[in-house]
């Protein structure tokens, strides 16, 4: 077993081990491309693969959160194939990783792991702090379509000017649970990594528009025939409308046009207008992790 930075020829190894690891997560091979090419140089990204006899088994990444005002705040991934487990490659990885944030400023890593990643996650001196769900949907069976509020618009995110969706994403982000806010999204960044990112399907996300302004939207990443809703979310001034609700079914709906039999979502436990969304929508949860936290 050899561990090495991954470099972008891994892309379409790397997207299958996703894939063969979590069924219910989506990273089409361009995406993966993508994530190992283009990193901002602030977050100082250490991405690693383990390979053995030849083939791609394990994952790992990390690098410090750029989004957020919260000093040496940073993330981790670690996946192994499940057919590779128990032989050392996760512990490898988590080692190598955990050197690197160490050596960068690092001074608090989230991860995330399944019901048997916590005990390996606890080893590395991780703690639980909440839960996130998975769920999945198939698009072609949504409920009847939501009313439409008066005076707003739906429109696929093609048609917009990115500084429209960036001024609502960086708002309807700062309501986001989690350990750290998101509340420093510098635009230049989120250009490259969210607006420029392959993964992104513009002509399936949708926006509710009042007037110029974005009130609501739920941005779409596809993979094939599986669809991953990578945000969903609206601003304070539009909210208890439905817009998220309206925006996200319009989304799904292009979804099933276009051929998409598989919808994915995540939700953080506290985020309840979201789940109640998901919920109505027909979402079923399909897995849980844990979000953990380690201190440096």
């Amino acid at each position: 077993m050899d561990i090495r930075p991954a470099v972008p020829e891994d892309a379409e190894a790397v997207s299958a081990l996703r894939r063969a690891t979590f069924s219910y997560l989506v990273m089409s091979a361009a995406t993966a491309r993508y994530m190992i090419a283009v990193q901002p140089p602030a977050a100082r990204v250490l991405a690693l693969v383990a390979v053995a006899d030849g083939e791609i088994v394990g994952w790992g990444s990390a690098g410090l959160n750029t989004w957020t005002s919260e000093a040496g705040q940073a993330g981790v991934t670690i996946y192994v194939h499940p057919e590779h487990r128990g032989q050392g490659i996760g512990g490898a990885l988590a080692q190598r990783l955990h050197e690197h944030l160490g050596g960068i400023g690092a001074v608090r890593a989230r991860t995330f792991a399944t019901a048997e990643g916590v005990e390996f996650a606890k080893k590395f001196g991780y703690d639980g702090t909440r839960q996130m769900h998975y769920a999945g949907v198939d698009p072609r069976e949504l409920p009847e379509r939501p009313a439409q509020a008066e005076g707003i618009e739906l429109v696929t995110m093609d048609q917009l000017d990115p500084r429209q969706a960036y001024a609502a994403d960086a708002v309807a982000s700062l309501d986001e649970p989690g350990d750290s806010p998101t509340d420093a999204v510098d635009y230049d960044d989120w250009l490259e990594e969210i607006w420029h990112a392959p993964g992104l399907d513009k002509a399936l996300s949708v926006a509710a528009m009042a007037g110029d302004e974005v009130a609501a939207f739920a941005a779409i990443e596809t993979d094939g025939d599986r669809a991953w809703s990578a945000m969903t979310g609206s601003i304070p001034a539009y909210r208890g409308r439905g817009l998220a609700k309206l925006a996200k079914w319009e989304a799904l709906r292009r979804c099933a046009d276009a051929g998409i039999v598989g919808a994915f979502t995540s939700n953080d436990d506290e985020n309840g207008p979201m789940l109640a969304v998901n919920n109505w929508l027909g979402y079923r949860r399909v897995a849980t992790q844990t979000g953990l936290l380690r201190k440096f």
